[in-house]
């Protein structure tokens, strides 16, 4: 496995951010909870594990909503144009693929919790579906 080091940033350009780690996952989450997040039928999200988490400019300006009663889920976000952005979580970061600036080094590897998938969202792509969290890589 290979380190890489990525960099990315919000919509207005407020805050941007660089991620250093290895690129071990790549996935679309149809949860309801991602739905909801991105305002679309799944989320994108690379995975670097071990990875850090550095921000360039604009941490000030990085907000977080957390559900309550979710073990996983948070949604790290710029307050001036809402553009959602990566999180650290534990020795992992993980990365609203839209947010990067940089090209991943993964291609999407599979759509999980397949299941929750809007009938209007995407599919049919040809990446293995999963109804939940996908077995350990």
């Amino acid at each position: 496995m290979i380190e890489t080091t990525l960099r990315g940033s919000c919509l207005c350009g407020a805050v941007t951010y660089e991620a250093t780690g290895v690129a071990t996952r790549f996935m679309h989450c149809h949860c309801r909870r991602c739905r909801k997040a991105t305002g679309t039928g799944h989320a994108s999200n690379l995975f670097l594990q071990p990875g850090t988490l550095r921000w360039l400019a604009g941490e000030s300006q990085v907000r977080t909503y957390k559900v309550p009663e979710a073990q996983r889920f948070a949604n790290f976000f710029c307050d001036t144009c809402g553009s959602r952005l990566p999180r650290q979580a534990g020795d992992a970061v993980v990365i609203a693929a839209g947010s990067l600036d940089d090209e991943p080094p993964l291609k999407p590897q599979a759509r999980i919790f397949q299941d929750s998938r809007a009938a209007w969202s995407c599919c049919g792509d040809g990446l293995p579906l999963y109804p939940a969290y996908p077995p350990p890589a």
